[in-house]
């Protein structure tokens, strides 16, 4: 099992304000069609909100869940039965002892730069025929939002903490990630982008630990909440995100 190289979250308040989440996560399993019985990998499983949801759908199957953040691994566990395993890996450097029967995700592929080699990941994953359905933040997701946040950024205070800051998420577009997936050995491909706008209910927390967490890890705490007040206020009250969801659907050839 490969360890994991990407940053931890605070998966305690993750699972508090991820509601839009289990949204996304039902329309998802929904595409899946899953009969009960299935291994499924939920591969960026996050706090467990979504995995007891996946949960829910195998009464006689078992899931394994993957995250790269142990924090959010160690919460997961609460929701597990004893079938039920997780893991603490990269998912494009994921290895597992078994095949599974469908790959599920939601919200994690936008935070993974290199898609040729996460969908790669999957597809090794999964048995012949095994079918993949997952849902991220697709080109346009949260436009305004981001814009904002990358301008703060580079401002003082906080151009003397975040320099020169990677690119943070991985927003592409349905055609692009057909053609990945095809290349990674995946056949049916559908792929396709859905505005879906979310009005958190805890807009702080949710951009401090969701959206800017990225950000907020390199301050210090006392700027790290100001970094969040600043771009909270360049936006409309109540606050509105405006989310593209690029949905994903595939079979292993």
């Amino acid at each position: 099992m490969a360890e994991s190289t990407t940053r931890d979250w605070d998966a305690a308040t993750y699972k508090r304000v991820a509601l839009p989440h289990e949204e996304w996560a039902r329309a998802v399993l929904d595409r899946l069609g899953l009969e009960g019985g299935e291994t499924v990998l939920d591969a960026g499983c996050g706090s467990g909100r979504t995995t007891a949801i996946v949960i829910g759908r195998l009464p006689e199957g078992r899931v394994i869940a993957v995250d790269g953040s142990p924090s959010m691994v160690e919460e997961v566990r609460s929701v597990l039965r004893p079938q039920d395993t997780a893991l603490v890996s990269d998912l494009t450097k994921l290895e597992l002892d078994e095949r599974v029967d469908a790959v599920f995700s939601t919200a994690v592929f936008h935070w993974i730069m290199d898609h040729d080699a996460l969908f790669a990941r999957m597809r090794a994953a999964l048995v012949d025929g095994g079918r993949f359905a997952a849902q991220c933040g697709g080109e346009g997701n949260i436009h305004s939002f981001r814009v904002a946040a990358e301008d703060i950024a580079q401002r003082e205070p906080y151009a003397t903490h975040l320099g020169e800051f990677p690119a943070l998420w991985n927003y592409a577009g349905p055609e692009e990630t057909e053609e990945r997936l095809r290349g990674a050995g995946f056949t049916d491909v559908k792929c396709w982008l859905e505005p879906w706008p979310v009005n958190p209910p805890e807009p702080t927390a949710f951009a401090k630990t969701v959206c800017l967490g990225p950000y907020v890890a390199e301050l210090p705490d006392d700027l790290g909440d100001q970094f969040v007040a600043d771009v909270l206020a360049t936006q409309e009250d109540p606050l509105t995100l405006g989310y593209v969801r690029l949905n994903i659907e595939a079979t292993a050839a």
